[in-house]
């Protein structure tokens, strides 16, 4: 099904898939590729628009990444955001230079709400500045329609050449009436309808499937987690009975998960699935021993995962395919073109070179995790299994800072159990993750009249609905000094509890 696409190319910004997030929040359907991606490929897409982001780099630095000045020739609109409103300043004749002074955070911005861009929007708006640079002087045939105090090019548009640009960052939540701006480039002038819908997707995607797998044999790495389950249950309602489901239990989940995980896909549960459970842990374990850098971590498991499939798959005999329930976030921050590497996904940059199936099919790598769960309830997955919190791949192995052994495991799954039980107990609301991790940190303390020298358990719980930026969590004292004190009392080898307190970014959901 062709459908309408809206193009953002990544010059390194950190917000590169929130704005990508933004434009599907109007129900438009919207890709991120590298600022480098060849033009006639770019054409290929036929975009209705194309956002420039951010990035950290000077447009007039030596190694700076420039796009391809004949994108301005294509005549399709294009909006750029902080340094690709910069670049398109620097490409068309105008002026950037370091800024007199530079802007970071929330700052009052005057527009031209006369404009097709910041149409509905106040005069006066607050709206998220982070820059050094600025834009001295604008190309002739533009236009200024926003600005600051110290910034005389906050907004400026070239309408007879669809072309747009801001200085701050609509795609943040700071930014008050981003969206608004947002919507008016991505609906009004770029004209798309809004008709990126999850039901159309469920229906495309098992159509699609059953052409692309044909009378092959399907093995899909099923963790019991949101992706998985949602990718399992999309390839069991396009090929059935061709599809088996692995769940491999590596001895990273958390406790009691395993058996979890089978009373709903094993026989006994609601879905008639070929489903096959390999415990696996001490094997895990041996190839951890002695690792402490996450991204070998997250690599071994990986490839260990893979190995397991394959082992699988021969008994099974000709499977053709893997499925995995990879998405988009994790697909970016693995990586995209240049890129920086967040952290490797074990279902993408932690795979092996090489493996024995003939193609992995991973129907989920275009959605945010909201539209996963969307994608869900329209395959009516029960709302349980779809609002489940989310669990890593790599499970426990990167909830433990530094070595994974089987007692620090143990210490993670004894405190996160009793964390999640007291979080329950209290009625706490609204958090999209919460969990314990194990630091490698030991410190001094007193139990019973004696010294100790154990570990500190690191408490995480953030507020976010993409996952893509989150906050910490402001959990009730007494709740946290409840678990606290259980923890240190019930779980051997802790001797101190700490709250995480960082949003995302700088930080990551995840400890590794």
């Amino acid at each position: 099904m062709k459908r309408e696409m809206i193009v953002v190319l990544d010059f390194g910004g950190q917000y590169n898939q929130l704005i990508a997030r933004r434009v599907r929040e109007c129900s438009v359907y919207c890709e991120v590729h590298p600022y480098n991606m060849d033009l006639e490929q770019l054409k290929g897409l036929e975009p209705k628009g194309i956002i420039f982001t951010g990035g950290p780099n000077s447009v007039y630095g030596e190694d700076s990444p420039l796009c391809d000045p004949e994108v301005f020739q294509l005549g399709v609109p294009i909006l750029g955001i902080c340094y690709g409103s910069q670049l398109m300043a620097h490409l068309l004749g105008g002026r950037v230079a370091t800024a007199p002074v530079s802007e970071y955070g929330k700052t009052e911005v005057e527009v031209d709400n006369g404009t097709a861009l910041f149409h509905g929007v106040s005069p006066k708006t607050i709206c998220w500045m982070s820059h050094t640079d600025y834009i001295e002087k604008a190309p002739e045939d533009f236009t200024i329609t926003a600005h600051t105090p110290v910034c005389p090019v906050a907004g400026m548009e070239a309408p007879s050449r669809k072309l747009y640009a801001v200085q701050f960052h609509p795609e943040v939540m700071h930014t008050q009436e981003g969206m608004k701006m947002l919507h008016n480039f991505v609906i009004d002038i770029c004209g798309c309808k809004g008709d990126w819908k999850m039901d159309s997707f469920v229906e495309t995607s098992i159509r699609a499937l059953r052409e692309e797998v044909g009378s092959g044999k399907v093995l899909c790495a099923l963790s019991g987690g949101v992706d998985s389950s949602v990718a399992a249950v999309l390839l069991s309602k396009a090929v059935g009975k061709q599809l088996t489901c692995v769940f491999v239990d590596h001895g990273l989940l958390r406790k009691n998960e395993g058996d979890e995980v089978e009373a709903v896909f094993g026989p006994d549960g609601p879905y008639d699935l070929n489903f096959i459970r390999v415990n696996a842990q001490e094997r895990f374990y041996s190839k951890l021993a002695g690792v402490t850098e996450p991204e070998q971590k997250r690599k071994i498991i990986g490839e260990e995962f893979i190995r397991v499939f394959e082992e699988v798959a021969d008994q099974i005999g000709a499977v053709d395919y893997l499925v995995q329930g990879t998405i988009y976030p994790d697909v970016i921050e693995s990586g995209l073109g240049k890129s920086a590497v967040i952290k490797s996904h074990h279902n993408v940059g932690g795979l092996p070179d090489h493996v024995k199936f003939k193609e992995i099919i991973e129907p989920l790598r275009l959605l945010f995790k909201d539209e996963v769960r969307k994608a869900g309830l329209e395959l009516g997955i029960p709302e349980y299994l779809v609002y489940r919190q989310p669990f890593p791949g790599p499970g426990l192995g990167i909830r433990i800072i530094g070595e994974v052994t089987a007692e620090k495991v143990k210490i993670v799954q004894e405190a996160d159990a009793i964390y999640r039980e007291e979080v329950a107990k209290a009625g706490v609301q609204g958090l999209a993750q919460y969990f314990a991790a194990l630091s490698n940190m030991r410190s001094v303390g007193c139990m019973g009249d004696e010294r100790t020298y154990d570990y500190a358990v690191v408490l995480r719980a953030v507020l976010t609905s993409d996952f893509m930026t989150a906050e910490a969590a402001r959990l009730p004292w007494d709740v946290l000094g409840k678990v606290t004190n259980r923890i240190v009392n019930e779980v051997k080898g802790v001797n101190r509890v700490l709250y995480d307190c960082t949003s995302k970014p700088p930080a990551t959901v995840e400890l590794e």
